[in-house]
């Protein structure tokens, strides 16, 4: 089997993109009910063949086809493939912007409230814009999981990625999940698009939220101090930080004087 059973409506293919900003590299998700006949093929990830194909296998492995494929949001590591997966598994994709993302004939738009179902799996749609404005996770009631995309990641913290990210909006999604993972619903994990499994989510978004509080504590000290570019404030506060890791630091900086400077 080329994939990973996480849970007994979840399985995991990792995609060979290991990177500063993937980390072990893009988690792809098949979601099926168990015995089912069917799945549901979340963030493909980018166009490497063989992990596509190696997806398809896993499908097929279980006794499935794909009756459709879900992208938490657009960037290239995990929605690259999708058009040539959909393609092969002659299945729609499912977006929240998919004419500018996904360049098929079989894209269809994603909103809040939504519900995807395939056999007796019941997907629904939760919008969390921040990371980027098409940004979603999908909640798997029955299985009590929450797929996360990069809004919250196996490890370490995420990144606003301006232009395409917000962090005012981004500060509202971590809130409303974390509310959510607190409330009766029964989130037992979060199956992140990078990285390990969740298991105590409340924690996790509360770390978060603090992480988002400091650094923004940290630029308006900066910013007091005379660090007025995107630049000079990471090197300032994004110092213990590898430089690897500053490009990307640069657009989460910009993004909070955004958000102090509306």
């Amino acid at each position: 089997m080329t994939a990973e059973q996480v849970t007994a409506y979840a399985s995991r293919v990792l995609a060979a993109n290991p990177g500063p900003m993937t980390l072990e590299g893009t988690n792809t998700w098949i979601l099926r009910a168990p015995d089912a006949d069917t799945a549901v093929v979340v963030d493909p990830g980018p166009m490497l063949e063989q992990h596509l194909r190696a997806v398809l296998d896993a499908v097929a492995e279980y006794g499935c086809t794909v009756s459709a494929v879900l992208l938490t949001h657009g960037h290239f590591d995990h929605s690259e493939g999708a058009a040539w997966f959909a393609s092969q598994a002659n299945a729609p994709v499912r977006s929240v912007d998919p004419a500018f993302r996904i360049p098929t004939d079989h894209a269809h738009g994603l909103n809040e409230g939504d519900v995807i179902t395939s056999g007796d799996l019941r997907i629904e749609v939760l919008p969390t814009p921040g990371h980027t404005m098409d940004s979603v996770c999908f909640w798997l009631p029955q299985d009590g999981s929450l797929l996360t995309g990069d809004t919250v990641l196996g490890r370490g913290t995420s990144v606003v990625a301006h232009p395409d990210g917000a962090l005012g909006p981004y500060l509202n999604s971590l809130e409303s999940l974390r509310a959510f993972a607190n409330s009766p619903a029964g989130v037992e994990r979060l199956l992140p698009g990078h990285g390990p499994v969740i298991t105590d989510p409340g924690a996790v978004l509360t770390h978060y939220l603090n992480h988002r509080q400091d650094r923004l504590n940290q630029v308006r000290t900066a910013l007091a101090a005379g660090y007025t570019t995107p630049e000079a404030i990471v090197q300032h506060v994004y110092a213990d930080v590898d430089p690897t890791l500053w490009p990307a630091a640069n657009r989460s900086v910009q993004a909070q004087l955004d958000y102090l400077n509306p």
